[in-house]
């Protein structure tokens, strides 16, 4: 096993899971649900495209593996409750992994904006869900300002949570090598630069000689940071009310910005926007062309994939599982009355 050591990090997985790279991560060890390891699947759809399902983790999202590392520094920071604003996912994974750690959960919603599905993994693990009126930046605002005071918070300004984040790099490397691109989803806009630090990392070890370009991706209706990359100007151009079927990318103002910024602009990659209309249709055809069920927000990477059509390796990161928000799904049905109509059917 290659063992190269850089800022007292070294190449040496062992395990499973995201602790499987605990000689790159500031832990050694920690809470865990068995988060990471998910599939890297070679997609039907365009040539050279891999989809990273995080649809697999533990809650159904990426936000698992920097749960795993935050919860744990809540745990050992002597805390006894941990505070989110959340869209839906980080919600239902901060609440299973305090659930996991003995520590109470409080979550800041924002009103009639989060998918069912999400409501009811944070409601199931025992989490406080607290209502607001207004969308998740107002929710975020509350706990930045008074939620710090009483709870440790667990958003992705929290870096342990970026931590985890980037083992996604570790686990894309360890199948595929460094692709050309990642294309990754924008919301709140901790994930893409926490994957450019994982490749980043990697390079300095002497492990990939050609970084990929990251590419973030929003939705038409929420995008204040591709129409500042669009536009030339350095800072996100804010977007009071984003609208958009997409619930776990609605952020108009991502407190990450900087971040996402720099990611993109040192790898040499670009942000991209995509209607709800492309999300919908890339959903559909990735279920029923690679058998991957995404919900709307991580079905926005191959949305702009497919848009794209970029040359070279690339893989979209799918960031969370259909079921988390299955009411955007339409189901046809066809009745039958007997058996001699389904056969009929079934010999069409």
């Amino acid at each position: 096993m290659l063992e190269v050591e850089v800022r007292n990090k070294v190449w040496a997985p062992k395990g499973n899971g995201i602790w499987r790279y605990s000689t790159m991560l500031p832990l050694k060890s920690g809470i865990s649900l068995g988060e990471g390891r998910t599939p890297l699947v070679k997609s039907n759809l365009a040539e050279n495209l891999y989809v990273k399902f995080e649809g697999a983790n533990p809650t159904g999202s990426f936000k698992d593996r920097g749960m795993a590392l935050g919860v744990t520094v809540a745990k050992e920071s002597g805390a006894n409750k941990v505070v989110v604003a959340s869209t839906g996912n980080t919600a239902a994974s901060a609440a299973a992994y305090a659930a996991r750690a003995g520590l109470r959960c409080y979550v800041v919603l924002p009103k009639g904006n989060v998918a069912r599905g999400k409501l009811i993994q944070a409601a199931l693990h025992g989490a406080e869900l607290v209502m607001i009126n207004g969308l998740f930046d107002k929710a975020l605002d509350y706990v930045v300002n008074y939620g710090t005071k009483y709870a440790y918070p667990l958003n992705s300004f929290n870096p342990w949570r970026l931590e985890g984040q980037k083992t996604v790099a570790f686990e894309i490397y360890e199948e595929l090598g460094c692709p050309d691109y990642v294309i990754v989803p924008v919301g709140n806009a901790g994930n893409i630069s926490a994957i450019w630090k994982g490749f980043r990392e990697l390079a300095e070890l002497g492990l990939c000689n050609k970084l990929p370009k990251m590419v973030g991706v929003q939705a038409e209706g929420a995008a204040p940071l591709v129409e500042a990359w669009a536009r030339g100007v350095e800072e996100p151009l804010f977007v009071d009310e984003p609208n958009t079927v997409a619930t776990a990318i609605k952020i108009g103002r991502p407190i990450n910005w900087p971040k996402a910024l720099r990611a993109v602009k040192e790898s040499g990659g670009f942000f991209v926007k995509v209607s709800d209309g492309e999300i919908l249709k890339a959903q559909r055809l990735l279920a029923t062309r690679d058998g991957i069920g995404a919900e709307p927000a991580g079905a926005a990477s191959i949305a702009a994939a497919i848009k794209l059509n970029i040359g070279g390796v690339a893989v979209a990161v799918v960031t969370g599982h259909a079921l988390k928000d299955p009411d955007v799904i339409e189901i046809t049905a066809k009745e039958v009355r007997n058996a001699d109509e389904l056969i009929e059917l079934l010999e069409k």
